[in-house]
């Protein structure tokens, strides 16, 4: 999607696309590193896990950082700063094609030393293990902040609406 030279932060990306969302992941790397400190399906990172397509599952999110859009624009107004450069990648791993409409709103400047990298990850456990608890955090050990997760959750059980303790 973007190689990005130099100093600066990211302020808005906004995308939509013709194509499985979940089968789209959607990957960013931060001053050349070799590892994404973002790794995740692109529905799930604009907080629409259950959005399988731009026609499917949609559900509007109105929030300060993400929004999603009738129509199928999805928004992130994240700021994520980075101080060498910044590459953004999406990655199709559904054998069907795809079609991808996006624009990447960032600025070139000069990143205060404090400024925290933006990070985000996928976790799955399709089924959960009987009688087990989902942790969502524990034991971080840098320093940061913790912005909190968004959660798409499923039932395999008619009888069950979703009430349970979360960890």
């Amino acid at each position: 999607l973007s190689e990005i030279k130099g100093p600066g932060a990211i302020q808005h990306i906004w995308i939509t696309l013709a194509g499985v969302y979940r089968y789209t992941i959607l990957r960013m790397y931060w001053d050349g590193e070799k590892e994404p400190s973002v790794e995740c399906p692109l529905g799930d990172f604009f907080c629409a896990g259950w959005r399988t397509s731009p026609w499917e599952n949609f559900a509007q999110i109105s929030s300060l950082p993400v929004q999603v859009n009738p129509g199928s624009g999805m928004n992130s107004y994240w700021v994520m700063p980075f101080r060498e450069g910044a590459k953004l990648t999406i990655e199709n791993v559904n054998t069907d094609t795809m079609t991808v409409y996006y624009q990447i709103d960032y600025t070139l400047t000069d990143v205060p030393k404090d400024a925290a990298y933006f990070h985000a990850q996928f976790r799955r456990i399709n089924p959960l293990p009987y009688k087990d608890d989902y942790t969502i955090v524990d034991g971080i050990k840098v320093w940061g902040h913790y912005v909190g997760p968004s959660m798409a959750w499923q039932t395999n059980n008619n009888g069950w609406w979703g009430e349970g303790e979360i960890k």
